[in-house]
């Protein structure tokens, strides 16, 4: 079959001179087909008819004015929707093979006579205009802090005109972590944009009580940089699709990276968060020359950054020793008991103020974790308790590693009556000396096969040294003529 492009060759060549046998041969075209085209003006795509007629009879004849009838009513009805409605109706008239077909007709009724579909209008960027922020997921990555899998998220920020990028590691969508990461690209950017455009913040406002206390506070953060604020419309993740189309490119850059690396893990959170300002740098190489445009427009930064910190007064300490922030649970130390503490919340810790002096900081939760008990606070009641441990409703938050879960199953095999009391025993060593230490002990004790207790783990702690020494191995004297007994026996003879 000949194309277009062979008859536009033919006719290059014979406007050059060339006969007809020789245009045909270049062209790749026989000499008769040739002349054709030379006596005609059109190609042979301009010379096909039209294909608008049915090849075969269409199985949904009888039921299309229902099928038509239902997609007016409800346009975001599926093809394989309506075509177990079909079969549902019609006992044994449409078989499996046929949704194709269906699915082919609906396209075609919805291109020609369906709704009007939402189309996306390209926009204008200027410099210096506006930036957007968002958070996005990094688990999927995989990436380990020291073997641990690091549950984190990234706030992203960007400039729409050069597209300029950073981001900052943070653990939940909190109005904390979006005034952190917002202040500081602003500060890193070295000024401040017109606008400032998000999402809904519906995971933010979801984690607090009061929705208008998030409202209050975001604007205070726009008021104090002087910036405008903007959000996107309900559904319409497009709106902000600077940033949404950034989140993919950056983590596809990260998994890449982490590909040539040759494995996803770290030594410390430093390393990683160097690890990700690397590649920031590396994406931005290639905007410069846009983004020294969108430097020229911005506003001067204030003197000092807002602090991004939420204040609760007069939390009383439970008679569980524990305290609820922002719809989580805490624990604290046992002395604070009935207590009132004033908790300072910030973007990843919670500062605990008693007397006026900071008791206690701790991690702030995250994610899925509703609470955060640490067994320091609470080991000295579980000794003269034990009895409370076995039900105790954050009883999985009390292993602090894997050697702790597994020294815990080994005493209920081994002791199973007295198992609860000799693991807080365990746990107190831990508590009052040092987890490392007893993670080391408990390591060389299973390893060993020897039979583990509280008293053998203090031991360890106490020596700081093996449990098993060279001189405490019993070995016991033979003598040489023992060693005759191992050479296979013979005749000596005198020659």
């Amino acid at each position: 079959m000949v194309s277009d492009d062979q008859v536009r060759r033919l006719k290059k060549m014979l406007s050059r001179g060339k006969n007809l046998k020789v245009s045909a041969l270049a062209s790749g075209m026989d000499v008769k087909t040739a002349r054709k085209y030379r006596d005609t003006d059109k190609l042979p795509g301009e010379l096909k008819k039209e294909h608008n007629w049915r090849t075969r009879e269409d199985p949904f004849a009888d039921d299309w004015l229902k099928v038509k009838s239902l997609l007016e009513n409800n346009p975001g009805l599926e093809a394989t929707t309506i075509f177990k409605w079909l079969q549902r109706e019609n006992s044994g008239k449409y078989q499996d093979g046929q949704l194709r077909t269906l699915q082919r007709r609906i396209k075609h009724w919805r291109a020609t006579a369906g709704p009007p579909k939402e189309i996306y209008f390209p926009q204008v960027h200027y410099p210096g205009d506006l930036c957007q922020s968002d958070f996005t997921h990094m688990h999927k990555l995989g990436v380990t802090i020291n073997g641990i899998l690091f549950k984190h998220m990234l706030f992203h920020f960007v400039l729409t005109y050069s597209n300029w990028e950073t981001g900052f590691i943070c653990y939940s969508e909190s109005f904390e972590s979006l005034s952190a990461g917002l202040q500081k690209a602003l500060w890193q950017l070295g000024g401040v944009p017109k606008k400032h455009q998000t999402d809904r913040f519906s995971a933010a406002v979801n984690n607090l009580s009061d929705k208008s206390q998030f409202t209050k506070s975001y604007q205070t953060l726009l008021d104090y940089y002087g910036i405008s604020g903007q959000k996107i419309e309900p559904g319409k993740p497009n709106q902000n699709g600077d940033v949404e189309q950034s989140h993919y490119r950056f983590k596809k850059a990260v998994d890449q990276a982490l590909m040539l690396r040759g494995n996803r893990d770290f030594s410390s959170l430093k390393k990683y968060r160097q690890f990700l300002e690397k590649i920031f740098q590396q994406l931005n190489a290639g905007r410069t020359a846009r983004f020294k445009a969108d430097l020229k427009h911005l506003a001067p930064l204030p003197k000092s950054k807002l602090t991004a910190v939420k204040r609760y007064k007069d939390v009383r300490v439970r008679q569980s020793s524990t305290i609820r922030i922002n719809k989580h649970v805490y624990s604290v130390h046992s002395r604070l008991k009935g207590e009132k503490i004033t908790a300072f919340l910030y973007r990843d810790c919670l500062k605990i103020k008693y007397g006026g002096q900071i008791v206690e900081i701790l991690p702030r939760i995250s994610g899925n974790q509703r609470s955060h008990i640490d067994y320091r606070h609470i080991i000295d009641s579980l000794v003269r308790k034990p009895g409370a441990f076995k039900n105790y409703r954050y009883r999985e938050q009390l292993f602090p590693n894997s050697h702790f879960r597994l020294a815990y199953d080994l005493l209920r095999e081994e002791m199973p009556e007295r198992s609860d009391q000799e693991y807080l025993k365990i746990l107190h060593t831990a508590a009052y000396d040092s987890e490392a230490k007893v993670t080391q002990a408990l390591a060389q004790i299973i390893d060993n096969n020897l039979p583990l207790s509280a008293e053998l783990v203090k031991k360890y702690i106490e020596k700081n040294a093996p449990l098993l020494k060279i001189k405490d191995i019993p070995v016991a004297s033979l003598e040489l003529s023992d060693y005759d007994n191992l050479l296979p026996s013979q005749e000596v003879t005198n020659g």
